[in-house]
């Protein structure tokens, strides 16, 4: 599956494909941030954009033999123009999930492209929905069969549901067994998740200023003054990304004894998540605290612990009570406020957990984590001395990588070739990233300011050297 970003923020023209960790690296104001929103609004909202349609004729064979069948290799077949037809409609959903102007995205194109393997029929389903308590329809379908079956559970003349209601849920079930795989539930951990940590109690405070200024005009006639006010809260509006990201903060109380995929069968990465942060998170009955490794009885507010505790707050509570396998996690920037050697543990703590079957979207700036990745693709070789090395470095195995597991992208400007232009123009892109099984990636944005500082430095020592 590859995306095709064209006048996207500062990304003119650009293609990429996910993997189970996908990187975009590069400069400030590349371009990084606008791909991540644009594709967070896709995952979240991809149901109001997508749907298969089926015929009325099927729902009538239905009604009148109390089943029908469906072959799923059709809808397969379509899904390509399902999915276009989709895009088109989320470009104009786009300035919400931006919170920006309404023309912001007129000219942007935003497609998703299929590959022959994307699309996988090989799971077993089954479904049953109706009215009320009563279970009027069922769906099922059996492992590596393509086949669907419907079935009415009751007599047509006692299916209390319209046959256009059933037809929509049929629809909305077997869009879900077309698209569920590709766009997966997803989280994001934005770059305003420090503040979020601090300030959750308190991010509503526009809102409820709002309410209470048209309490204030209530009884006063005024409908002008309440439709202003409206107005001017809309104005207020943060993107989707930011509001999912506040919404969850501000929940983290409500998770309660809810254990994630991650909690139940791999809790040697909550320790790992543990060691980044020095301790770990508690909800106590007078609030929520961190509580220091090794400390006795000592536990801090969010407002009293450090930036890189709160940075992660909701990364944690994700990890320990939401996330399932297949989910997609998206963390922008994850270096924030973090050691170079704690972002070296970030990054095998996401080899960690794509390995257990979490899929992980980042953007980054730390040439740390880039080198602490390489290192995990170089040690995972069937040479003695780097098994031996990796063992005496305390590396796991769960924690090493392959170049297939990563798709990597610096956001720069390159020599791409634009729609509808017959020469290659120099323009802002996202350009693919090399990863070999030996030497790793090299990203090319980290490496040159690392030589430019070292030839500087290098030149400073030699003026030192010469006056003495």
């Amino acid at each position: 599956m590859r995306f095709i970003l064209n006048n996207l923020g500062k990304i003119k023209c650009g293609e990429m494909s996910l993997a189970p960790l996908t990187l975009i690296c590069g400069n400030n104001n590349a371009g990084k941030t606008y791909v991540t929103y644009a594709l967070y609004g896709f995952f979240k909202l991809w149901h109001e954009f997508l749907s298969v349609d089926i015929d009325d004729s099927t729902i009538e064979t239905l009604w009148h033999d109390g089943h029908v069948e469906l072959d799923m290799n059709n809808f397969k077949e379509q899904a390509q123009d399902i999915l276009n037809r989709g895009c088109k409609d989320y470009i104009k959903y786009m300035p919400r999930v931006f919170a920006t102007k309404p023309d912001r995205f007129k000219d942007t194109a935003f497609g998703i492209k299929l590959e022959n393997d994307d699309i996988r029929l090989n799971r077993s389903y089954h479904q049953d929905f109706g009215s009320g308590t009563k279970n009027i329809v069922s769906i099922d379908k059996k492992t590596d069969s393509t086949v669907v079956t419907v079935s009415l559970l009751v007599e047509s003349s006692e299916a209390k549901i319209t046959k256009q209601s059933a037809k929509k849920y049929i629809e909305i079930i077997l869009t879900e067994m077309i698209f569920g795989e590709l766009f997966p539930k997803t989280y994001i951990a934005s770059t305003e998740r420090t503040g979020a940590a601090i300030f959750r109690r308190d991010l509503y405070f526009a809102r409820n200023r709002l309410l209470e200024q048209i309490g204030n005009t209530t009884g006063s006639n005024s409908s002008t003054d309440i439709i202003e006010l409206a107005f001017r809260a809309h104005k207020n509006d943060y993107p989707l990304p930011v509001q999912d990201n506040v919404e969850f903060s501000r929940s983290l109380e409500d998770c309660g004894p809810n254990q994630s995929y991650i909690a139940k069968q791999h809790h040697e990465i909550l320790e790992s998540f543990a060691d980044i942060i020095g301790g770990d998170y508690q909800v106590k009955k007078d609030g929520l605290f961190y509580i220091p490794k090794g400390s006795k009885g000592t536990r801090l507010s969010m407002q009293e612990s450090s930036s890189s505790v709160r940075s992660l707050l909701d990364i944690g509570f994700y990890l320990r009570h939401q996330i399932q396998k297949g989910d997609f996690l998206m963390i922008d920037e994850p270096e924030l406020n973090l050691h170079p050697s704690n972002q070296r543990r970030m990054a095998r703590l996401f080899a960690q957990l794509i390995n257990a079957g979490i899929n992980v979207f980042v953007t980054t700036h730390s040439d740390y984590l880039i080198r602490e990745l390489n290192t995990l693709i170089m040690l995972n070789s069937d040479r003695e001395q780097l098994k031996q090395l990796a063992t005496m470095e305390k590396y796991k195995q769960e924690e090493l990588l392959i170049p297939s597991q990563l798709s990597v992208y610096i956001a720069k400007e390159a020599s791409v070739a634009l729609p509808d232009k017959k020469k290659k123009q120099i323009c802002q892109t996202l350009v693919p990233v090399k990863i070999d099984s030996k030497y790793g990636m090299e990203v090319t944005t980290f490496d040159e300011t690392i030589r430019e500082m070292n030839r500087i430095q290098d030149k400073i020592l030699d003026l030192i050297e010469e006056e003495s």
